[in-house]
């Protein structure tokens, strides 16, 4: 049984023909043919977009997660722009966890601040379950999107456990992630309480995005890269396996990506990932073979190329294009998330080139 664009179950094991689920994007997850390389965005919704700033202007950043109107909109505006192959929700990585009871705010300039970490077993325990009803707004943005968005599809996400785990343990961002390390290593048992109670809050959070209707899921995992391969498949691969593993029956491509995860690609595809997200440290032949024949892969351009003048951009376009060719399904986006700096032009410039160099025709069965 799969999961349609709509939310509604459909008995067909593959992609109804037309709509967001037979989309180039949906496809290329799926590892099947396209008429073109898809490409979207990491952070394409707001940041560079001058309509973005001034639709946020005066509003906290919660609060605009929390406002299915704003959503909507700053969802919808790099599609209108860029012509991409996919949206993505405007949100972010602490959402479901301020649903769950947590005290925070996200600080311009900083990110996500925890007013009191999480240290202890009773720190974890004041961390609740959620439902649909803590995250009403993101159920009912989604709606008006996918009514909205027609055949273009929808990705919804969340971030891993260890990534929120790092943000509560720290009490906010982290070079060294000191603290947590400290948590991981010291009391593996507290730190598998902890890490097992946001896979919970992150699998709800995504079931909710999907039984309203989005096409795709992404799990972030930011901070992941910060550990060896060894420390990764204790602490962390069981967590994302059940956030990802607990989707199995949705029907929808679940993307996994982390930064300075080159040595980690392989764990990552085996917590259960249709498709990959490779930065731009890694060619992605070389990602294609850590990764296996199994799952697509996602990326890389380095977003800081996309200040460079433009025949420097497109050469690279065209290598990552060309890397691309080794994996078995190939979406094209960042290594990571737009740069507010960017020229939004130099984007739509990008999508144009992307379509124009991998357009080939495509026999549907």
């Amino acid at each position: 049984m799969t999961t349609d664009t709509t939310g509604t179950a459909a008995r067909d094991d593959e992609p109804r023909p037309g709509g967001p689920a037979d989309s180039p994007f949906v496809r290329a997850c799926r590892r099947l043919p396209v008429p073109h390389t898809p490409v979207w965005f990491m952070r394409q919704a707001g940041r560079s977009l001058p309509e973005y700033r001034e639709i946020r202007a005066n509003v906290a950043m919660l609060e605009s997660c929390r406002r299915p109107d704003l959503v909507t909109e700053i969802t919808l505006q790099p599609v209108r722009r860029h012509g991409v192959d996919a949206a993505i929700l405007f949100s972010d990585i602490v959402v479901p966890v301020a649903a769950a009871g947590v005290d925070l705010d996200i600080v311009p300039g900083t990110g996500p601040v925890v007013a009191e970490p999480v240290r202890t077993a009773a720190d974890i325990e004041r961390i609740r379950l959620i439902d649909r009803d803590d995250v009403d707004f993101v159920d009912e943005a989604v709606r008006m999107l996918v009514k909205e968005l027609g055949d273009t599809p929808l990705i919804g996400f969340a971030g891993a456990p260890f990534t929120l785990a790092s943000y509560l343990v720290e009490g906010g961002p982290s070079r060294t992630h000191a603290k947590t390390k400290a948590l991981m290593y010291g009391e593996p048992e507290l730190w598998h309480t902890l890490a097992g109670r946001l896979a919970e809050v992150t699998l709800a959070f995504l079931r909710v995005q999907i039984e309203a209707g989005v096409s795709a899921v992404q799990l972030f995992d930011s901070w992941a890269g910060a550990l060896s391969e060894a420390d990764y498949r204790r602490f962390v691969l069981p967590h994302s396996t059940k956030v990802l593993a607990g989707l199995v029956d949705a029907g929808v491509p679940r993307i996994h990506f982390g930064v300075g995860t080159a040595e980690l690609l392989g764990a990552m595809g085996e917590a259960g990932a249709d498709v990959v997200g490779v930065d731009w440290r890694t060619p992605l032949d070389v990602a294609t073979r850590r990764i296996g024949p199994e799952r697509a892969v996602q990326g890389n351009l380095d977003p800081t190329l996309l200040l460079a003048p433009w025949p420097a951009v497109e050469t690279e376009v065209r290598r990552i294009l060309e890397q691309g060719r080794a994996a078995p399904g190939h979406v094209f986006n960042l290594g990571h998330g737009v740069l507010p700096e960017t020229d939004p032009e130099v984007l739509t410039r990008v999508v144009a080139l992307v379509h124009e160099l991998s357009g080939r025709p495509v026999e549907r069965g």
